[in-house]
């Protein structure tokens, strides 16, 4: 990666003197990542179930542009603005990789490589604009809507992804033991000094996705399915308690900011 320009040389066009609008990459945000890609994914689910796929995708893209509205009309992070607009990029980028494949048919193993497709774009266009994919520099409105288009990238790919391996034979557990093992590469890579932190970042970053939306799809569906049959609702219900719990602990303590920074 070349090096990032200093926020003083942007043009005036382009600066917004904010600052950096994510958290720190720590214990406390891979934690909290992993619990809103599975609650993302069965709130999805539950929404299609309950409301009828139109009506649910319609209240999910409202609440999309809402949330990320407000997290792009702030000029700092706030711990439950970001936190929200990451649960509904999950539940949006959900219904984005199944309206692919339930509503048009698209199969998992095109609409994986079509997605990688895409997040290999989005990566190429954010670095020639910027310089960098660094989380680090997140203080312009330009960086920050490259971020937010990456982070649904992820969620639409590791959707397709994690349905991909449940589909071929290993199941929901089986799909959740090789992602469990899979993130473990980038960490290994960059201590081996094989990877940089912001590459092991962002493949860590998409592993997340299919990860825990496995291991949510195993706690909710049925034993036909391979699942323990708690039932999408009281997993959705459940997963989000966790996650509100968790960033209300943040918020309070700012762990975020004095925690052990780990990657990125």
């Amino acid at each position: 990666m070349t090096t990032e320009p200093l926020l003083d040389e942007l043009p005036r066009t382009s600066r917004r003197r904010m600052a950096n609008k994510v958290p720190e990459v720590t214990v406390y945000f891979w934690v909290i990542k992993v619990l809103t890609t599975g609650m993302g994914e069965t709130a999805s689910d539950w929404m299609a179930r309950t409301l009828g796929p139109i009506p649910a995708v319609a209240l999910g893209g409202l609440a999309f542009v809402a949330a990320l509205a407000v997290q792009f009309s702030l000029r700092r992070y706030v711990a439950w603005v970001y936190w929200t607009a990451v649960v509904m990029v999950s539940v949006f980028g959900t219904m984005a990789a199944d309206i692919l494949h339930v509503g048009l048919g698209v199969p998992y193993t095109l609409s994986t490589p079509a997605f990688m497709v895409v997040l290999a774009a989005v990566f190429f266009i954010w670095h020639a604009s910027e310089g960098t994919l660094s989380i680090h520099s997140i203080r312009t409105r330009r960086r920050e809507t490259f971020y937010w288009a990456t982070v649904l990238a992820t969620f639409a790919l590791g959707t397709a992804a994690g349905d991909l391996t449940a589909g071929i034979g290993l199941r929901y557990l089986g799909s959740a033991v090789l992602f469990a093992a899979a993130i473990c590469v980038p960490a290994v890579a960059f201590r081996a000094g094989v990877l940089n932190a912001v590459g092991a970042f962002w493949a860590a970053y998409v592993i997340t996705r299919p990860l825990g939306a496995s291991l949510a799809d195993w706690m909710a569906l049925g034993q036909a399915r391979g699942g323990l049959g708690f039932g999408l609702g009281p997993v959705t219900l459940a997963w989000t308690v966790a996650i509100l719990g968790l960033v209300a602990y943040m918020a309070v303590t700012k762990r975020e900011s004095r925690g052990e920074t780990l990657a990125a």
